[in-house]
């Protein structure tokens, strides 16, 4: 079974090729990095998989699944999911009411039981919040649960981000920069969480970062681009000391 595959991944913005014949696969359970430098096409890559843009070149496989052209519920439903490059949390609300966001996939009640609070309704939140408090136990977020985002430490809610993506259960979590913002402490503590997503969770992980020790430190395998094309794809070993991808980061 082919887990995950991008075919010659292409997108164009009015005539100018920001993603240019992209191809990657993802195995199961694999810890997987996209490197580049500034607007080499990581987050758009991101973005198309999540389907928040149609590809205008090439197909993208989850589980042997045709996905290219699924509305981005349907992605979500299927057990892909994301955190982003800016917080994109509810700041007014507690952190435990922004994980309970995450559950809205799993959510097969109608409007009118909702309304009216069933039995069946009832067992459904209560199994939700157990699912909630699962996910705050296993990324220790437990003496902030009831504060609002807005009173949180910055890394806190870059944590906040993944947790509530990890309440959406998925087989594949997209991390775009997790590490943006993070002091080296907090950054340390993150690649043991990226770790334990993969061991203790089953959960298959794509990285886009710019940390090249985090990158280091926890990818199975890197690819680097630029300029929207592949320059390079092996081990972090390999791909970092490439000539071509020392050559887009640091110029000729």
């Amino acid at each position: 079974m082919t887990f995950f595959a991008a075919k010659g991944l292409g997108m164009s913005f009015g005539g100018n090729k920001v993603v240019d014949g992209v191809t990657f696969e993802i195995g199961d359970r694999e810890i997987f990095s996209l490197i580049g430098p500034n607007g080499a096409g990581k987050t758009t890559i991101f973005n198309l998989i999540s389907r928040i843009y149609t590809p205008t070149e090439g197909s993208l496989l989850f589980k042997d699944q045709e996905i290219t052209a699924l509305r981005p519920h349907r992605i979500a439903r299927l057990g892909i999911a994301r955190t982003f490059q800016n917080i994109e949390l509810f700041e007014n609300a507690t952190l435990l009411r922004n994980l309970l966001v995450g559950r809205h996939v799993h959510t097969d009640t109608s409007l009118f039981a909702d309304g009216v609070f069933t039995s069946r309704v009832r067992r459904a939140e209560l199994e939700h919040r157990d699912k909630v408090e699962e996910v705050i136990d296993f990324l220790d977020l437990q003496r902030y649960r009831d504060k609002p985002i807005r009173d949180l430490p910055y890394g806190v809610r870059k944590i906040a981000e993944i947790a509530r993506a990890l309440c959406m259960e998925p087989s594949l979590i997209l991390l775009d920069e997790p590490s943006s913002g993070l002091n080296p402490e907090e950054t340390e503590d993150l690649a043991f969480w990226i770790h334990d997503i993969r061991n203790l969770r089953g959960i298959t992980v794509l990285l886009v970062e710019h940390d090249m020790r985090l990158v280091s430190d926890v990818s199975d395998r890197v690819l680097a681009i630029n300029t929207g094309r592949m320059l390079a794809l092996g081990t972090p070993s390999e791909v970092l000391n490439d000539p071509e991808v020392v050559r887009a980061y640091l110029g000729s």
